[in-house]
């Protein structure tokens, strides 16, 4: 029992390390990757398949951030997710997490990974369901407009952004936290990623894209600066 409970801690101590690592690198030469998670349940986790390349591109240019503009397709319940410090879910429909998953999931946010959920319209009843598979002890709670993912480098006095109008209500920030850190940023009724896409996919202003991309910019700065 000890050896194994050794073992465990040895396991968590080594992602915590190189999950920081790789969040250091931002901040130098290395080039760090964002994942993209693959999920079961039959809903569309490839839906928008420009955002991440086009929002590490723009961070990148603005912010000076050294990403992979070809993010990495990540399964829920493998060992690969640990290779990348932040993880995008989206997707319209069904999500569907096993135990198996759930658990490396939670592994993976508490040794100091980080997960993106961005509603592109339908999502919502199911992630929160998964979720709970997730921590079931932890709900999500609103973030407030004047919470530092909000203020820095770019400032958002209203709070998230409405990118594209679903059932025309108004856009919010969810967030999962343990031990007093942010380890999920959930948005809701905003549609990020379908701003971060290529103007030609949705036709979106370019004041709307940059919205978009400015708050993905923020959520990246946070993460790997906090």
């Amino acid at each position: 029992m000890q050896n194994r409970r050794k073992k465990r801690i040895g396991s968590l101590i080594f992602i915590t390390m190189f999950l920081l690592n790789s969040i250091a690198g931002i901040s130098q030469d290395t080039t760090v990757k964002l994942g993209l998670l693959k999920y079961g349940g039959g809903g569309d986790w490839y839906a928008n398949p420009t955002s991440l390349p086009n929002l590490a591109k723009f961070c990148n240019e603005s912010l000076n951030f050294s990403i992979d503009e070809e993010p990495v397709t990540v399964e829920v319940g493998s060992r690969d997710i640990f290779n990348v410090p932040f993880v995008h879910i989206t997707g319209h429909g069904n999500v569907l997490f096993s135990e198996q998953e759930a658990a490396n999931l939670r592994k993976y946010l508490l040794a100091g990974g980080f997960l993106h959920i961005d509603d592109n319209y339908g999502l919502d009843p199911f992630i929160r369901r998964e979720m709970r598979k997730v921590f079931p002890d932890t709900d999500f709670v609103e973030i407030p407009p004047d919470h530092p993912v909000f203020l820095s480098p770019y400032a958002f006095s209203g709070g998230l952004p409405k990118i594209h109008e679903h059932d025309n209500m108004r856009p919010q920030a969810f967030g999962l936290f343990w031990e007093g850190r942010m380890i999920c940023f959930y948005s809701y009724e905003s549609d990020l990623g379908d701003g971060w896409e290529d103007p030609a996919v949705h036709n979106d202003s370019e004041q709307t894209r940059l919205k978009a991309l400015r708050m993905g910019a923020n959520l990246l700065h946070f993460v790997f600066t906090k």
